[in-house]
């Protein structure tokens, strides 16, 4: 239970943090991951034990994405009458993601572990962790990955999205959604419930899209 209170008392740090700042950088996940890894290192905590401690969190991950499907039920009438585009604008932003994750990896000549954790680094960890059994890679560094991916997306894409003009809060949203997942998610949320529900159908289509992809894959 120790390390179950020091990554929420990380994570509340890192929410104070952010409504003091209001800067994209000071993101609550980002801010209690790097606080938590931290506090690992010093004491040289193996991460095994940590993982075992934290169990319980982890059990109430799934739960927690599913509830971000919520603003979808409230919005579903206007969601609807957009769906093309937003399957097209989340196929499309999940696909580009996957090729470039696979060839930075190829180009880099990064290791066969890496290289299949990169694979389900645009699918959000829950679904990264169930899909390392198909690609073989270590189910560790596939979460960690996906992590990173959704961070790195939640402080980059929105400034991105701005510079390019892109206004609209169902663009902004599926584009998050596809690129970052959950961590985006709670980033779209942040511009308007609109933002959210579509960054939710972008989350969703990355999982099922990184899914097939493996699959398929798999089968060859």
């Amino acid at each position: 239970m120790t390390w179950i209170a020091v990554t929420l008392l990380a994570f509340a740090l890192g929410v104070v943090a952010q409504a003091r700042l209001r800067s994209p950088i000071a993101n609550p996940t980002l801010i209690a991951t790097l606080a938590v890894a931290a506090v690992l290192l010093a004491l040289r905590v193996p991460y095994d034990t940590y993982v075992r401690d934290v169990t319980p969190l982890q059990n109430v991950l799934g739960p927690a994405v599913v509830a971000l499907a919520v603003p979808l039920y409230r919005l579903r009438s206007l969601l609807a009458r957009q769906w093309r585009a937003l399957v097209i604008g989340g196929l499309a932003g999940t696909l580009a993601g996957v090729a470039v994750d696979a060839g930075l990896a190829h180009a880099l000549n990064l290791s066969d572990d890496a290289q299949r954790s990169l694979l389900t680094a645009p699918a959000t960890s829950p679904v990264a962790l169930q899909l390392a059994g198909l690609t073989g890679a270590p189910p560790a560094l596939a979460a960690t990955l996906a992590v990173l991916s959704g961070l790195l997306g939640a402080l980059i894409l929105p400034p991105v999205l701005s510079a390019l003009g892109v206004r609209h809060p169902l663009a902004r949203g599926i584009a998050l959604g596809a690129v970052s997942h959950g961590i985006g998610t709670a980033r779209a949320r942040e511009e308007g419930e609109l933002t959210g529900a579509a960054s939710s159908i972008g989350m969703g289509l990355a999982a099922l899209t990184v899914t097939l992809v493996v699959a398929v894959l798999s089968r060859g």
